[in-house]
């Protein structure tokens, strides 16, 4: 378990984390969203002993990081897949970690086939693609089979077939009882990993809720009905007390209704209905909605003024690798 409290990070007159508290549990993967600039990496290093707090306290299993042991044996992290020596091979930069930490040899061969790296296990990591090294990232957090697993963003430069992957796999360390937080911008991916949403803003607590309670708090949920006896469904629905809204194009809304309720009514009636479904945001617009006020970079629609284009005869005989001075 990961326990923060009051967790705070200054920079001058900056507050880049503000008295965070918060548990991060065993079972479940946690997610861990933010804005741009919301304090999420300075979190996650604080998380790590890799930033010293200005104020508040986080322990790893009930202990400070720096008081662990065989700390790769408690905890294994990615926060950046580009933190390793590129001149050594995949299978050297993870010895160097396994010896250093006192994990035996035969765990290297373990991670980079899990991770599906044997192949180029030989290879210098420096002509290893951006998802090539996020899987050497990954399997340097597995190294030594902890039982608290930290990932920034772990799906970068992965192909579907990774991404697939990685999901399957942070489901799986949860299923074994560990401790599983990431970190991540992907929405639809998140909403398919995360079973426990944590959400900061300008560097404070948004939310600590479930997956399906942090959407149904922060989106709107409606039953959208389609029917060609528009007018009798709607006195129907008036004399049941059911508020309907009209959206356009002959179809009716009734924000907060259960489905089963109007098809009962409707059936009752001898009313046809053309579609009857439930309607819920998803995890990106209830994120959007959570965190309007807390972007700190927004970006504007406009688009930019046009770049002047050099005329068609000075153009001529412009070839690749070519400049006009």
């Amino acid at each position: 378990m990961i326990e923060l409290e009051g967790l705070t990070k200054r920079y001058g007159d900056k507050v880049a984390v503000n008295n965070l508290t918060f548990a991060v549990r065993p079972g479940i993967v946690t997610g861990f969203l933010g804005p741009n600039g919301a304090g999420k990496s300075t979190t996650m290093r604080m998380m790590l002993g890799l930033d010293r707090p200005t104020a508040g306290d986080v322990r790893i299993d009930g202990q400070h990081y720096d008081q662990l042991k065989d700390p790769l044996k408690y905890i294994g992290a990615l926060l950046d897949a580009k933190a390793m020596h590129g001149g050594r091979s995949a299978f050297n930069h993870l010895l160097c970690l396994a010896q250093s930490n006192g994990i035996p040899n035969s765990r290297v061969h373990e991670v980079l086939d899990t991770v599906g790296l044997t192949a180029v296990a030989k290879k210098k990591a420096k002509g290893f693609s951006l998802g090539m090294g996020q899987r050497l990232g990954i399997a340097g957090a597995l190294l030594g089979d902890p039982r608290i697993l930290m990932f920034d963003e772990p799906v970068n430069g992965l192909d579907p077939e990774g991404i697939h992957w990685i999901r399957n796999l942070m489901k799986s360390l949860a299923a074994q009882g560990r401790t599983v937080f990431v970190s991540s911008h992907l929405m639809s991916e998140m909403a398919l990993t995360a079973d426990h949403l944590v959400v900061i803003g300008q560097g404070r607590l948004l939310a600590d809720t479930s997956m399906a309670d942090f959407i149904q708090q922060n989106s709107r949920s409606y039953v959208r009905i389609r029917t060609p006896h528009r007018e009798r469904l709607l006195d129907v629905l008036h004399q049941a007390g059911v508020t309907v809204v009209e959206s356009g194009n002959g179809t009716l809304e009734v924000d907060g209704g259960k489905s089963e309720q109007i098809g009962e009514l409707a059936a009752q009636h001898q009313l046809v209905l053309h579609e009857l479904s439930p309607q819920q945001a998803s995890l990106e617009e209830a994120f959007m909605q959570l965190t309007a006020e807390s972007v700190e970079y927004h970006a504007h629609s406009d688009a930019p003024p046009s770049l002047p284009v050099a005329p068609a005869e000075q153009r001529q005989g412009w070839g690749d690798g070519w400049k006009k001075d």
